[in-house]
């Protein structure tokens, strides 16, 4: 008897657990959809960011068109969404930060923030390439390798004001600290850590061809954006 009610309390915890992390599931998602650089965009300036620039719903695209503050909100916002995203893994079960089983959480809930702000339901889908969202959620998953990665975005961009070559090379760095300083060797992470350098690698495709061929915008990241001034 002890037994047939201890395996129906666990099969009705195990149910629970999927349940919360279906909602979460969901709700990472949505959070990962606000269009953070549309609503500033729409918001201060009466325009789609969308019809300007590189027509991304992202930091960088803000960074070129709006300019350095409005690009700094935005990316401040990207990045929170994909760290709260990764931060409902608290809320599922009896988990400790850092042990794999939550970690793996924490990569699925950051991953669906990150393909909300590419593909934001909101907006009809069309986001930007969640590179800022993605940070949040390595800010959340393995905060030294995003500490590694921060200071590579820093120097890359403040050298050569390429937001797409700073993101790129910091995403290159994100495995390579993983593997070769911290020497985590947790399958799950280097494989996201791997399949994160590739994508965004990936999504910047014309960025690079741009950068070879000497036509990639630089961000205006010591200057104000003046209104009137939108393409």
């Amino acid at each position: 008897m002890n037994f047939v009610i201890n395996y129906t309390n666990w099969q009705a915890l195990e149910g629970l657990e999927l349940t919360r992390i279906i909602v979460f599931a969901v709700l990472a998602y949505l959070v990962g959809s606000i269009p953070t650089a549309v609503i500033v965009s729409k918001g201060f300036f009466g325009m789609d960011i969308r019809e300007h620039g590189s027509g991304n719903a992202g930091a960088t695209n803000t960074f070129r068109v709006l300019g350095r503050n409005y690009g700094i909100i935005v990316m401040v916002i990207d990045v929170l969404k994909g760290f709260t995203a990764a931060n409902f893994a608290f809320f599922i079960g009896n988990y400790f930060y850092g042990e794999e089983r939550f970690v793996n959480l924490q990569l699925l809930f950051g991953l669906l923030a990150v393909i909300g702000h590419v593909f934001p339901i909101y907006i009809g889908f069309k986001g930007g390439k969640g590179v800022a969202t993605l940070f949040g959620m390595i800010l959340s998953v393995n905060l030294p390798a995003a500490a590694i990665c921060v200071v590579f975005f820093l120097i890359i961009l403040l050298t050569t004001r390429f937001v797409s070559l700073s993101s790129m090379m910091a995403a290159v760095m994100l495995p390579i600290s993983i593997l070769f300083i911290f020497h985590n060797h947790e399958k799950w992470l280097i494989v996201f850590g791997i399949s994160i350098a590739l994508m965004v690698i990936l999504t910047h495709r014309k960025n690079i061809i741009r950068l070879f061929g000497g036509n990639e915008s630089k961000a205006n990241i010591l200057k104000k954006h003046r209104k009137g001034n939108q393409t």
